[in-house]
């Protein structure tokens, strides 16, 4: 199977990691925190729609990400407006996201030949990855009890997921390790 390149993975990755900065900035009520946001979600869906128009084979997966991207991006600028009718982003975003992950899902976080990506590193990433997201998910859900440490939690809930998210800019693999997939293809 032949890899394809995607491309402004790296901006769309580095405006990801603003975003999740900017919320983080909103939780912990620093300022400009709504700029970053609004310029991060504006920024994405520029970007993303750029990589989309540029795809030369586009599939149905591919429009439902296009989809996801533009209604969620869309749903969190309206949403930092204070517009009130957001219901109908929010439909459609939680309907392209189960679609997406029926069609997709965890295959995205493999390799462009579809091989798992099993190394160590890998591994111990995966498991960053896991405490990130339940660390946002406990921080969030205290945050609403009120409860202490809720927003040491979340913050460093949020930490984690943007390292997770920037990690193949800082981290250079060697040859060797980016061929090691235990000559297991997957399917």
């Amino acid at each position: 199977m032949a890899s394809t390149k995607k491309i402004l993975k790296i901006p769309i990755r580095i405006t990801i990691a603003a975003l999740l900065a900017g919320m983080l900035s909103r939780v912990l009520n620093w300022p400009y925190a709504f700029e970053i946001i609004l310029i991060s979600f504006c920024l994405l869906s520029i970007l993303y729609a750029i990589r989309f128009y540029k795809k030369e084979e586009k599939k149905t997966v591919d429009y439902v990400k296009m989809t996801l991207v533009l209604f969620w991006t869309t749903n969190g600028i309206l949403n930092l407006l204070d517009f009130p009718y957001t219901l109908f982003f929010q439909i459609v975003t939680g309907i392209t996201f189960i679609t997406w992950f029926v069609m997709e899902g965890t295959a995205y976080f493999m390799d462009e030949d579809r091989r798992a990506k099993n190394s160590l590193t890998q591994i111990f990433w995966n498991i960053a990855m896991l405490i990130g997201t339940l660390a946002i998910i406990s921080g969030s859900l205290l945050k609403i009890l009120d409860w202490q440490y809720a927003i040491p939690l979340l913050t460093v809930g949020i930490l984690i997921i943007a390292s997770y998210i920037l990690k193949d800019l800082f981290i250079m693999q060697s040859p060797e390790e980016k061929d090691q997939n235990n000559g297991e293809l997957q399917l």
